[in-house]
């Protein structure tokens, strides 16, 4: 395991790991603009013993001011992996914000061979950036 995974955030359900790396995209912010960019590199892995697919996407994203978006659809980055055991899908997005700080977390539906329909939470992430001098995440 490289010291990126050991730094990321990670959460097991159903088998399922979901480890995230959040980090500031300080060329595509215009902090005097209000606008903060993060990207974050998730790595979805099936540990357990069934094949399964991801189905749909839910996150909640927080802003330092507590301000909530959620943000739902289909798969990830256009996909709908399918992860078979022993199987990882890793992907990179992104995320603004009009501040300097907040943080992320959500759901995954996943479903199994035989069409049994399930959660996967998404560890929250602190999205921090060096223009926040009042970081609490």
């Amino acid at each position: 395991m490289s010291e990126e995974e050991d730094d990321a955030y990670s959460k097991i359900t159903r088998s399922i790991r979901v480890s995230v790396d959040p980090f500031y995209l300080d060329d595509q912010s215009e902090p005097e603009d209000f606008h903060y960019v993060w990207a974050y590199h998730v790595r979805i892995e099936n540990m357990g013993g069934e094949t399964v697919q991801l189905l749909r996407r839910h996150w909640h994203i927080t802003d330092s001011k507590g301000r909530i978006e959620e943000v739902r659809g289909e798969g990830v980055i256009g996909e709908q992996p399918i992860l078979e055991p022993g199987e990882m899908f890793e992907y990179t997005s992104g995320a603004p914000l009009s501040t300097p700080s907040g943080f992320m977390t959500g759901t995954y539906q996943m479903v199994t061979e035989d069409g049994a329909r399930f959660s996967v939470s998404i560890p929250a992430f602190s999205l921090d950036s060096p223009h926040d001098l009042s970081i609490v995440n």
